[in-house]
């Protein structure tokens, strides 16, 4: 039974054309998370490539992330202003292009520059992807299209690693960017069949705020990135963490003296102080924290200790992205069949936090059948909750806003991405150069091209258990945040947005 009350849930509506946005919207869902968790299973063979390794070959999958959450919320407060369509439409030409010019770089900062713009058009299509169905459709129809959403990535996710592994291994990871730029092609084709969306009335564009928070943002994660690099104490490391925290102090003051007259900020900040918009938001981050190391991390691992095939090692991981693939419906399903939403929250991060713990156990020449309870675990607490973030989110969000609040959870996502795998392998980097007393060497060994199993696996095994123990922690803070007489005291004492838009959407029977 559930232990939460709330009000009747909407109707259903549909507006627009739901059928065509659906298709095109899942389409980019699929076709982005397929590209991240593909490229990963192909890092060792580009580093081989182009003679790189360290922090520029990472940057080929970092990049992504750090341009893409940069941009995510701007693009999602930019598809209410001009329109979702609109956005959407920008962002996958500038994705096709990216990834068209990254079949064809021929050194490994060209290559870098081309995944940068990638995550730039992949900012639009995420962003306005989530804000045009969030438009469209409402009530129980919305769960279950989020949750259809959910599936939808991932089959990305779970397919990317075996695909791109066979056509790495068959030819060449040149080939692999190729069909994902035709992918994009195909959305960006498909936007002119959609109908356009944006805010009853529009604002004006907050200039001031969206380059403050693009700078600020882009730079305290380049500065996070080059720590790895050049040493956290160094000045190219400090300089631009200083500045970037500077912008986005300022892009706090400008986003509350903006709301104050009256204005309409590129980020609400009320969002970030109701505590169930900001515990689902934690729990967005904390699901992309605890999975995005072991994704792309793992392939290189097996690889390199174990002599294993990109191939071999993308079928490997279907054993944490299957369940990601499966699950998504089943939470949305226990949801509107009373099961409160932010239990099965908790208990996902808590599986996740479990799975980092078991994959400890890690080892040179480790079978698929030593890895599956761990791998199993991990895309299990994934999937249970990937499908309804967005919807228990959204439904908080009055509709001329929920382009700005889908731009903010996709900035979470994207940014946890970039953050998890510059923090994931500055440490493993850091722990190997400890023990093999080389930096140079250290690249080599964390790039895949194999020596020191040992020694990195110790550093695999202190890595997970500092991810196991983080997760965890987002867990319990998770569970206060969404606790209900937080987010009634929250109702109560606030008066720019009802309390019904507070709750949590009242369960419903899927028919």
């Amino acid at each position: 039974m559930p232990t939460e009350t709330a009000p009747q849930a909407p109707q259903p509506t549909r507006r627009g054309r739901p059928v065509p946005t659906l298709l095109v919207v899942l389409l980019g869902m699929f076709t982005l998370p397929m590209a991240m968790s593909g490229t990963t299973v192909a890092l060792p063979r580009i580093g081989s490539d182009l003679d790189a390794s360290g922090a520029s070959l990472q940057w080929v999958v970092v990049g992504y992330f750090l341009a893409a959450s940069s941009f995510m919320l701007v693009a999602g407060s930019l598809g209410d202003v001009f329109g979702r369509r609109r956005v959407l439409t920008t962002g996958a030409a500038l994705y096709s292009a990216g990834t068209l010019a990254s079949a064809f770089a021929h050194h490994i900062l060209l290559l870098d520059a081309a995944r940068l713009l990638s995550g730039v058009g992949a900012a639009g299509v995420m962003a306005s992807g989530g804000s045009l169905l969030a438009a469209t459709f409402t009530g129980p129809a919305r769960t279950r299209v989020f949750a259809a959403l959910g599936t939808t990535a991932g089959v990305g996710l779970a397919v990317g690693p075996t695909f791109s592994g066979w056509m790495v291994d068959g030819l060449g990871w040149r080939t692999t960017f190729l069909v994902f730029a035709a992918a994009g092609t195909v959305i960006l084709t498909g936007t002119r069949l959609l109908t356009e969306s944006r805010a009853d009335a529009p604002p004006r564009v907050d200039r001031t705020g969206a380059a403050t928070f693009i700078g600020g943002l882009a730079l305290t994660l380049f500065a996070v990135t080059q720590g790895s690099k050049s040493g956290w104490v160094s000045g190219s490391t400090l300089l631009p963490l200083a500045v970037g925290l500077a912008l986005l102090t300022t892009f706090v003051r400008v986003e509350k003296r903006l709301a104050a007259t009256g204005g309409q900020p590129v980020l609400d900040l009320s969002l970030t102080r109701d505590p169930a918009f900001l515990g689902w938001s934690l729990g967005s981050f904390g699901l992309g924290a605890g999975t995005t190391g072991v994704l792309v991390f793992l392939p290189t691992y097996l690889q390199g200790t174990s002599g294993t095939s990109a191939r071999e090692a993308g079928l490997t991981l279907l054993l944490m992205t299957v369940p990601v693939l499966a699950l998504p419906p089943l939470g949305a399903r226990l949801v509107n069949r009373g099961v409160p939403a932010r239990h099965l929250l908790v208990l996902s991060l808590l599986l996740i936090a479990a799975g980092n713990g078991w994959l400890t156990t890690l080892h040179p020449g480790i079978s698929t059948a030593a890895l599956a309870g761990p791998l199993l675990t991990v895309g299990v607490g994934q999937g249970l909750s990937l499908g309804i973030i967005d919807a228990q989110a959204l439904g908080m969000v009055e509709p001329a806003k929920v382009g700005m609040a889908s731009g903010f959870l996709n900035t979470v996502r994207g940014g946890t991405g970039a953050v998890m795998l510059t923090l994931f392998g500055a440490l493993l980097l850091a722990l190997v150069e400890s023990r093999v007393g080389s930096a140079e060497v250290a690249g080599r060994v964390t790039a895949g091209a194999g020596g020191h199993a040992d020694q990195f696996t110790d550093a695999w095994r202190i890595t997970l258990w500092a991810v196991a123990g983080g997760t965890a922690g987002l867990a319990l803070l998770v569970h206060r945040l969404l606790r209900p007489r937080a987010r009634r005291r929250t109702a109560e004492s606030t008066k720019t947005v009802p309390a019904a838009a507070r709750t949590e959407p009242a369960p419903a029977r899927s028919s």
